[in-house]
């Protein structure tokens, strides 16, 4: 068994195909495997708030986070990731993204709600 060199939490299902393998990094929020393209490391608690552990994810998935939510929603609401999972946006999107491959990247749009 290979040692991990982060805390990885357990990865939420994945859907079809998408699962990453025993043994094989998973993203946090996705469940994905990780690969090695488009790969960024989150802070669940942000650094603006002293947050120093951080955690390998998709890039994509980096960026739906900080399109979604403010730093502040994060300290206060959503600094874990099955608060992330459950939230409708989130799961919108963990669902849509399931079916792309690993190194899959797109831009983000901010929410209206974030921008106001």
């Amino acid at each position: 068994m290979r040692s991990r060199r982060w805390s990885e939490p357990d990865p939420p299902d994945a859907g079809a195909g998408g699962a990453a393998e025993e043994g094989e990094a998973a993203c946090p929020l996705c469940g994905r495997p990780l690969g090695t393209d488009n790969v960024d490391r989150h802070h669940l608690v942000p650094r603006t708030f002293k947050g120093k552990e951080q955690f390998p994810i998709h890039k994509v998935c980096h960026r739906k986070i900080h399109a979604t939510f403010t730093e502040r929603e994060l300290l206060r609401d959503f600094h874990t990731w099955d608060a992330l999972r459950g939230h409708d946006d989130i799961r919108a999107f963990i669902d849509w993204v399931a079916k792309k491959p690993p190194g899959f990247y797109t831009r983000t749009f901010t929410s209206n709600k974030k921008k106001r």
